[in-house]
């Protein structure tokens, strides 16, 4: 009788062992991989919405205004006619949006 009983709980430990561990993948998945996902996707937007004439600001700080663009590349006027070719992945979403915002 005893020795059913142990199994019983022990089985039973194992199934709550299961079902917190789905609990955690899902609350992983909700907390940490969805806006992760979400943030990639909006970046990859904003990059591909960039257009001459936008104030834009790099990674790195450096503040311009976009004078052309490519596919992959955009060049910025730094100051009254110097201009430098940069890369779209290295502009930053969120300083951008708040100096186009002024």
């Amino acid at each position: 009788m005893l020795n059913q009983i142990l199994l019983q709980a022990a089985s039973g430990s194992s199934y709550s062992s299961f079902i917190m561990l789905g609990v955690m993948a899902v609350v992983f998945y909700f907390f940490f991989i969805r806006p992760q996902q979400k943030k990639q996707k909006d970046q990859k937007k904003f990059t591909e919405e960039v257009k001459k004439g936008d104030l834009a600001v790099t990674v790195g700080g450096i503040h311009g205004k976009i004078v052309e663009t490519t596919d992959t590349t955009v060049t910025l006027d730094i100051d009254r006619g110097t201009k430098m070719v940069i890369e779209k992945s290295s502009i930053s979403m969120e300083m951008s949006k708040k100096a186009n915002e002024k």
